[in-house]
Formats: C-alpha cells, sequence, structure tokens
C-alpha cells in the first residue's frame, strides 16, 4: 500500500487553523479540500475522494430524472451518503484534537494555531450533519435491499 499511496508531504509552509480545516471538513469534506489544505494539492487520498462523491451525485441525478426504481440510481446514492458521513466525522476529529496536538502536527515551529468557539460550532454541526446524513443513507440502502427481497420473492412464488 505504500508505494501506491506515499505518505503524505508535510503540511506546505504556513500556518494551519484547526478551526478552518474543521470547517472546510463540514463545508467541502467530501471533495477532500480538507487534505489539500492541510498537504497540499498532490495530496493523494485528498484526490480519492473525488470518484466515490462525484458517482453519488450521479446517482442522485438519475433518481430525479428516472424516479426512485432505477437500481443503479439506488446503488450509487450511498456511496455519497458515506463520503459525507465521512467527512463529518474527519470535522469532528478535527475541531476535538487538542491545540498542542494540532500544532505539533501541522504547525511545528511555526507559530500556533488556537481554536476557540468556532471549532466547536463546527463540531456541533458536523455531528447533527453527520448522523442525520449516517441515519439516512442506511434508512435508503436498507428499504432499497428490502424492496428488492420482495420483488425477488414474488419472482420465485410466481
Amino acid at each position: 500500500m505504500s508505494s501506491l499511496f506515499p505518505p503524505s508531504s508535510p503540511a506546505p509552509a504556513g500556518r494551519r487553523s484547526k478551526t478552518l480545516a474543521t470547517w472546510i471538513a463540514l463545508v467541502g469534506g467530501a471533495l477532500g479540500l480538507h487534505r489539500f489544505y492541510l498537504h497540499g494539492r498532490r495530496d493523494a487520498w485528498g484526490w480519492l475522494h473525488l470518484p466515490p462523491s462525484a458517482l453519488g451525485l450521479y446517482g442522485v441525478r438519475r433518481a430525479l430524472e428516472l424516479g426512485q426504481d432505477d437500481a443503479l440510481s439506488w446503488a450509487l446514492i450511498p456511496l455519497l451518503g458515506l463520503v459525507l458521513a465521512q467527512a463529518m466525522l474527519t470535522a469532528v476529529v478535527y475541531g476535538l484534537t487538542p491545540d498542542e496536538r494540532w500544532n505539533a502536527r501541522y504547525n511545528a515551529g511555526g507559530r500556533p494555531s488556537r481554536s476557540g468557539w468556532a471549532a466547536v460550532l463546527g463540531v456541533v454541526l458536523a455531528l447533527f450533519l453527520g448522523a442525520g446524513v449516517l441515519m439516512a443513507t442506511l434508512a435508503f440502502s436498507g428499504q432499497r435491499y428490502f424492496e428488492w427481497q420482495a420483488q425477488q420473492g414474488r419472482r420465485l412464488s410466481r
């Protein structure tokens, strides 16, 4: 795995704000923007956020155009839900990281970053959004799975 994804390059020079990273993960985490903020544009893990997000958005578009019975859309939509839930979890982790640990990792040798209530507010919002998105994703996937099972059962009983 290390040859495919080399360790992320150190954070680009400059101060990295924990509060800003939390809010970037909250707003643009599904696109990997928080990874690019912390590790630069060459971060492979940041680029890996794009395909599942794009596929999930394509699934949403198909569902809007073709209706809820489109099998491909209900297979793709959970990808978006999982990426969004992961982004919210990342925002929570960033926001709850102690300032000393954050500064040792992202601001070593530079001016320390101090977080305040804005980071806490980002964490609270990420918890609400992340829990809601994860529950909706599980409910949607479960509903579609059981509908498919019922349809298969009807086919077998004919």
